[in-house]
């Protein structure tokens, strides 16, 4: 599911899963049990760094979409619009982002990383964090109001 979440694609989410299990088997003397969801926690890093590895390797921060499709203010969708979508659907939402804008998304909104952190962690300005997080939750509200739209005709 992470690495789905990074690449939008199973194919390349199932490669880059093989490759963070045999991290796990190389490095699993790296890992410090630290109470109930440690080792999960540990997996779940792990797997974010090797995507993280494969998207820099891969310059996807420099892969972005024409932005003049994407508007700059984001018109936030209600609450109650959100909550009867279903999770498969908002991450095929989440999916469909240009990868620059999934990879700041998912760091900011799963791992609450701050901009400096992503920035850093990117090779990228926190200006630049920052507006490729507005213009995906500008996309992603597009999205979902067009969902609601079709969904309850």
């Amino acid at each position: 599911g992470v690495c789905l979440r990074y690449t939008g694609d199973r194919e390349t989410a199932e490669d880059l899963m093989h490759d963070g299990f045999l991290k796990f088997f190389s490095s699993f003397d790296k890992f410090t049990w630290r109470g109930n969801g440690s080792l999960r926690a540990w997996m779940e890093r792990v797997m974010v760094n090797t995507v993280l590895q494969y998207l820099r390797k891969n310059d996807v921060m420099n892969q972005t979409s024409a932005l003049e499709n994407i508007p700059e203010i984001c018109e936030e969708p209600e609450s109650s619009s959100i909550d009867i979508i279903p999770q498969k659907v908002l991450m095929q939402f989440i999916g469909e982002l240009p990868a620059g804008y999934r990879t700041v998304f998912n760091l900011f909104i799963f791992e609450e990383m701050s901009h400096k952190e992503i920035a850093r962690l990117l090779g990228i300005n926190e200006k630049s964090s920052a507006s490729q997080l507005t213009r995906a939750k500008a996309s992603l509200a597009t999205k979902i109001r067009e969902w609601v739209k079709k969904t309850n005709k």
